[in-house]
């Protein structure tokens, strides 16, 4: 069966993993999920992102992170943007979420990048992936 969206696979694979208290998942590459899964570790949602060279094609192992109590660090992930229906927005309408708790994964011309960086960066682009 093929995949459409291959981005809400991934961020399912990363919520299943969560509920499941796993300590990592792993998913298959390509370079837009290498490039969520980067911001994630940058702001602290995730361990460490690791890709592996198996056969027959790469794969991006993600180890989760918990809190002390054991209670997930990633408390939602939303896909903002699908295939369907894509979602574009300027720096000035990158707001922070939860007053800055959260943060919005934007995909833009100087790559993948935290809405933080987009606002201090002043530039936009397609909101894929929304992180409380």
């Amino acid at each position: 069966m093929s995949c459409t969206d291959p981005i809400a696979d991934m961020l399912t694979v990363i919520r299943n993993g969560l509920a499941a208290n796993h300590k990592s998942v792993t998913v298959p590459f390509s370079g837009i999920k290498n490039g969520i899964c980067e911001v994630l570790k940058t702001e602290g949602y995730v361990s460490s992102v690791d890709v592996l060279d198996t056969k027959p094609a790469k794969t991006i192992k993600v180890t989760l992170k918990y809190g002390p109590a054991g209670e997930a660090v990633i408390h939602e992930l939303i896909r903002a943007s699908t295939p369907g229906l894509r979602r574009y927005a300027g720096s000035a309408e990158l707001r922070p979420v939860i007053r800055g708790f959260g943060i919005s994964i934007v995909s833009t011309s100087k790559g993948i990048l935290s809405d933080r960086t987009c606002r201090a960066q002043k530039i936009g682009g397609e909101v894929l992936c929304i992180v409380k």
